[in-house]
């Protein structure tokens, strides 16, 4: 898949660098001294980049776990995210990341170990609490990439050993190997993200299909794996309530209910300044062309719509699981 792979000097004894470039023994191998000499890089072609990118392999210096946005998680008190990627295998229009950086190429930040030490000085932080959330996802999707990082590996071993932090793995995925191979691990959530099916197939480019989304779901559900269904974003079409009905029909039809962790639905949100960007990266697209406004300096849908389809789904959801396992999604995306 890269035919061009940047590793930080620093970075390029370490296991995961390593692991990494025994899947690409054909890639051209590029030293730097820091990732940003190739990422923030003036006039990149990112729509070119999108459909090859190369990769960068990296050290995270500072940052490695931070506060979730208010109005993001699933009924914990303590909630944090951490991103040891940037950038997605996959290319949903509707994603803020279209916006948010100069370059489509993907970073990987191999020092795990980093971040699970983060993660532990947390729980120090929040010794009295019986659940610390950790979410991933934000920045990347958790399982795309999955059997050449080995992030999923890692970080459920790390839940195993830690049973008051509480891990969601936020995927598009399919690639459930690594999970399916071993057994469940309690305090770890496995979160399908989903649209219906025709704008999945519009918006969702390189995405795995709903149907395989699902049966994915069902396979480690039944493995008794704890999963969830997050709608984030909800994408208005005229006839949202057909396809979103459908969608929760087929869901549900295979997915066993009373197991379900958790849902939560979110509308479309974006900065600004990332809208105007995704508008100047796909002027022609119908994407952009939706009765978006400007709300405090977030794009999104009119107040009206939002509520409307808010509600709607949380009461078509509701006919399936539980009220109280359902959650809203209410955060604005933050400009970084």
């Amino acid at each position: 898949m890269y035919d061009t792979i940047y590793i930080e000097t620093q970075v390029a004894g370490h296991p995961i660098s390593e692991r990494i470039i025994s899947h690409y023994s054909k890639a051209n191998l590029v030293y730097c001294d820091r990732f940003g000499e190739i990422f923030n890089r003036r006039s990149q072609d990112f729509r070119f980049q999108k459909r090859h990118p190369s990769l960068i392999l990296a050290h995270k210096h500072s940052g490695h776990v931070l506060e979730a946005p208010d109005g993001y998680g699933v009924g914990g008190v303590k909630n944090y995210y951490f991103s040891v990627m940037l950038n997605c295998l996959y290319d949903c229009r509707y994603c803020f990341l279209q916006g948010m950086y100069r370059s489509a190429n993907h970073v990987v930040f191999v020092n795990y170990e980093d971040f699970a030490a983060g993660m532990k000085a947390r729980l120090q932080d929040h010794r009295d609490d019986e659940e610390v959330w950790f979410f991933s996802g934000y920045d990347c999707d958790s399982l795309a990439m999955e059997p050449i990082l080995g992030f999923g590996e890692y970080f459920v071993n790390l839940a195993e050993s830690e049973p008051n932090l509480w891990l969601e793995l936020r995927t598009k995925s399919t690639q459930i190997r690594s999970l399916m191979a071993r057994d469940p691990v309690d305090n770890v959530v496995v979160a399908f993200s989903f649209t219906p099916k025709n704008i999945s197939a519009n918006l969702e480019h390189r995405v795995p299909a709903v149907k395989k989304r699902i049966a994915a779901m069902v396979q480690l559900q039944r493995r008794g794996w704890k999963v969830g269904i997050r709608l984030d974003p909800l994408i208005y079409e005229t006839d949202y309530t057909v396809q979103y009905r459908n969608l929760l029909a087929e869901i549900f039809t295979e997915l066993d209910s009373g197991k379900l962790h958790s849902a939560s639905i979110g509308v479309f949100r974006l900065p600004k300044t990332f809208y105007r960007n995704l508008e100047k990266l796909y002027p022609d697209d119908s994407f952009v062309a939706q009765p978006f406004h400007d709300r405090d300096g977030q794009f999104s849908y009119p107040d009206s719509i939002e509520q409307e389809m808010k509600n709607w789904c949380y009461e078509e959801m509701a006919r399936y699981m539980e009220s109280e396992k359902i959650f809203w999604c209410s955060t604005e995306v933050k400009q970084q």
